[in-house]
């Protein structure tokens, strides 16, 4: 296997607060032998746990960008025992950009799993995290939210593993979290995923989705904050005692969670984030955007559940996720 050219400006083994970059050299027009500096902060002290926590895995979702530049900026190595690698924009080209997918690569870093190290741009800061920053960790946070086009309530999440011993620690780690929901998720596009390279490696794996619209909020931003705390105080890391609220459980146990516009048009939402619906409730309506007197299509709820998340601009496409119905445990 060939070596990833991405090189850290910051050590990974030594005590104290490391504040750096990820450099990966890139050529390009305005810049002959430019590099993408992905930033990064290690906080080490001592043999104990490692946490990798990340923000940004897609440009347009920014809670955990927000929390973790505060985490790296006040995290003192005397508050904790092990070692915590911060990266606050992992896709840093599609952060800078305010975009779900690399710019330069139309690359979307959580389909590119396992990377390559002489792939596109996207593939190799895979490859490195595949092959460099998981195998130091221990447990893994991946703080996403719904972007500009999802809207979601504030969970936290874990997967469904072969490995249940695994899988009961990625439930723990979500309830010490402690969103006020936490899910058992369905992916219904897992392949090359971050979340999946994690488990595979045998990690603690959790993964959030805090809000949505393309931009956080008060509220989302101290579930993050208090999240990543509570995480760390879980994992034997950080000193302190976890801050705990109600939480709810929810489940997504099967495709019929989905509903999906089968058409462009006006999106029009009949129930709000939150809301209990029934199986059959009229849950949107979808108009015509280019003429008047034409009846909306109507999309109803599969199952009965909560509404978990809904499409967020008022225009919608084909094939575009209309909502989540997730039941109630």
């Amino acid at each position: 296997m060939k070596p990833n050219p991405i090189s850290s400006t910051v050590p990974f083994d030594q005590d104290g607060v490391h504040h750096g970059f990820l450099q990966l050299p890139y050529s390009r027009d305005d810049s002959a032998w430019g590099s993408i500096m992905i930033p990064i902060c290690v906080v080490r002290n001592g043999y104990g746990p490692t946490a990798l926590l990340t923000g940004a895995n897609h440009g347009d979702e920014y809670e955990g960008p927000v929390a973790l530049q505060e985490l790296a900026y006040h995290l003192d190595p005397s508050q904790i025992t092990g070692r915590v690698i911060i990266v606050p924009a992992f896709n840093f080209t599609a952060f800078r950009a305010g975009k779900r997918s690399s710019p330069i690569d139309a690359g979307n870093l959580n389909r590119s799993f396992p990377g390559a190290p002489d792939g596109s741009v996207t593939q190799k800061i895979a490859d490195y995290f595949q092959r460099t920053l998981i195998p130091l960790s221990d447990i893994v946070l991946d703080i996403h939210a719904g972007g500009k086009t999802l809207d979601f309530v504030p969970f936290a999440a874990a997967h469904i593993l072969d490995d249940k011993h695994q899988q009961e620690a990625c439930v723990a780690a979500m309830d010490a979290f402690n969103a006020p929901y936490s899910i058992m998720m369905l992916e219904i596009d897992s392949a090359g995923m971050y979340d999946s390279a994690a488990e595979d490696l045998g990690k603690v794996f959790v993964s959030t989705e805090l809000g949505g619209g393309g931009t956080s909020t008060a509220s989302s931003n101290a579930i993050a904050k208090k999240g990543i705390s509570n995480l760390l105080i879980h994992a034997g890391i950080l000193h302190g005692e976890l801050e705990v609220a109600e939480t709810q459980m929810l489940d997504m146990p099967d495709a019929d969670c989905f509903v999906f516009s089968e058409t462009d048009g006006l999106f029009e939402a009949m129930v709000n984030l939150g809301d209990m619906v029934t199986k059959g409730d009229l849950i949107a309506r979808v108009w015509p955007t280019d003429r008047t007197g034409v009846k909306p299509l109507h999309y109803y709820a599969k199952r009965d559940g909560m509404l978990t998340s809904r499409h967020f601009p008022g225009l919608i496409q084909t094939g575009d996720c209309l909502s989540v119905v997730a039941t109630l445990v």
